[in-house]
């Protein structure tokens, strides 16, 4: 099949295109700063782990979470300790740390449960706890929260 006839962008010649940079509100923070803070949430988690507070845990890596182009390894950071967070925690507790959460945390939980399952390699290590704390999520917060993490262009 040939792809030669998408060689030219046609979204130059339209004055309404709708640009990226447009869809949701630039974070103010740079890449440098992100990171940093990305690794001292790190620290915070461990913290709290280690006193068995996972609601804690979750709110620290949760609030404030970094999204937006040009912070890919503060991401992958904030990924790898919420999945450590997920896979500390005991299954009887879930449901009770979900309810703890605020509605955004809660959205912001479902995002990185996505990104989890999405990511090449990463579904198989923890993919049945990124699926038992899928339904536990939604059983708490509901479909709503489906559905407002797939339409917020905030990617994490």
């Amino acid at each position: 099949m040939d792809n030669a006839f998408r060689k030219i962008d046609i979204d130059q010649y339209d004055e309404d295109v709708l640009q990226e940079s447009e869809l949701y509100e630039a974070d103010p923070r740079g890449p440098a700063e992100v990171l940093e803070e990305s690794k001292q949430r790190q620290a915070a988690v461990r913290s709290s782990l280690a006193k068995n507070d996972i609601a804690g845990a979750l709110t620290i890596i949760l609030d404030n979470a970094p999204y937006g182009p040009n912070v890919d390894d503060a991401k992958v950071i904030t990924l790898q300790t919420l999945l450590t967070i997920l896979n500390t925690t005991k299954s009887t507790e879930i449901t009770g740390v979900i309810k703890s959460l605020s509605m955004d945390t809660q959205d912001t939980l479902m995002k990185y449960l996505y990104k989890g399952m999405a990511m090449p390699g990463w579904g198989d290590i923890s993919g049945s706890v990124l699926l038992g704390w899928h339904e536990k999520l939604t059983e708490v917060a509901g479909v709503g929260c489906i559905v407002r993490t797939m339409t917020d262009r905030r990617t994490v």
